[in-house]
């Protein structure tokens, strides 16, 4: 394998890895802590009682650590794609991989705590389901934007 061969594919796995991890930081962040629409387990423990809110900040931390790890993971392999010197990185391939990341993200995540275990749902309430499956849509237009990008041809540009 060559090593340009193994730049692009560190680059789309670091994009992959990042995009995941941002995604993740976004959903704690914003929907768990700014807005407080739920929290991990918000879905099965209402955070009404101090005893729950506790458990599901818990949750929600353990969650922060997963996003972390998969940023650290990102970082790592962002650093190895850009060791090689004598190959520029693609913008249009890392951002392609970040928007599939995220994507990803979303869709499994929503998949699997939203509709699979119902341990809590984007929006709890009315229009619960309408929620929860635009923030699935939102994840799928995600990833397939992210994957056109990398389909498309990068016009060579000579310095």
């Amino acid at each position: 394998m060559d090593k340009n061969h193994n730049q692009a594919g560190n680059l789309i796995v670091a994009g992959i890895l990042l995009g995941m991890g941002a995604a993740g930081f976004f959903d704690g962040i914003v929907l768990h802590q700014i807005l407080q629409w739920h929290h991990m387990l918000s879905g099965v423990k209402p955070a009404t009682a101090m005893p729950n809110f506790e458990v599901n900040t818990f949750w929600d931390g353990l969650f922060h650590a997963l996003d972390y790890a998969l940023t650290v993971a990102g970082v790592t392999f962002l650093w190895r794609a850009q060791s090689n010197n004598n190959a520029p990185l693609s913008l249009k391939t890392f951002v392609g991989s970040l928007l599939i990341g995220a994507g990803s993200f979303n869709f499994i995540e929503g998949t699997i705590n939203h509709q699979i275990l119902g341990i809590h749902h984007v929006k709890p309430g009315p229009n619960q389901l309408a929620w929860d499956i635009g923030f699935l849509a939102l994840g799928v237009a995600l990833a397939a934007s992210g994957w056109i990008l990398l389909q498309t041809k990068q016009p060579n540009f000579k310095t």
